[in-house]
């Protein structure tokens, strides 16, 4: 497992404007997603160890979020044909066990990757109210098997900002840490 950090796109940067699909077909504007105050964009898959760590917690960030006001969406866009086991069939798997409330949608071409600059699974980024890039980087401290619970403390503190109506602090947003995300050769 490839230990890779988040590439921290720069804080103000506009929510692209993309579509995608889930693993039934239906098609998604993500910017369509957002709740009152903001949208959460995250990068998954369906077999990293950083994204099995959290998923018990993803359903109850999701709760969270949406008191606050700010709704969610997962990506994944590993390449399926190294990696089947983040195809879409599977990922459907993934959201129903994981219990997701949430789209989860599959970024066949890597195009949404790149526009977010994402770098590794998992990878958040919060946009305000206005779609602007807020927050990104680690949802806590916790890793696999450095025995810190799963908070979400550091998402969370965003996302509570952004609901008061203030910007959360740039220096106290650090990198994502979890698996590169899995990209296509250029054969």
């Amino acid at each position: 497992m490839a230990r890779t950090p988040s590439n921290m796109l720069a804080l103000g940067t506009p929510l692209p404007e993309v579509k995608l699909p889930d693993p039934g077909g239906e098609t998604w504007p993500i910017a369509q997603r957002k709740g009152e105050n903001g949208l959460l964009v995250m990068f998954i898959c369906n077999h990293c160890p950083f994204v099995l760590h959290i998923a018990p917690f993803l359903a109850e960030l999701d709760d969270k979020l949406n008191a606050l006001g700010i709704r969610t969406v997962a990506i994944s866009s590993n390449d399926v044909s190294a990696y089947p086991d983040d195809a879409p069939d599977k990922m459907a798997e993934f959201a129903q066990k994981y219990t997701l409330g949430y789209p989860y949608l599959y970024d066949e071409s890597q195009d949404v990757a790149k526009a977010f600059n994402a770098a590794c699974t998992p990878d958040f980024f919060l946009f305000d109210s206005q779609l602007k890039l807020a927050y990104r980087g680690q949802l806590d401290d916790s890793r696999p098997g450095n025995d810190i619970p799963v908070t979400g403390v550091d998402l969370l503190a965003a996302a509570e900002a952004l609901a008061r109506g203030e910007t959360p602090p740039a220096e106290s947003q650090k990198p994502s840490l979890g698996c590169n995300i899995k990209w296509k050769s250029e054969a």
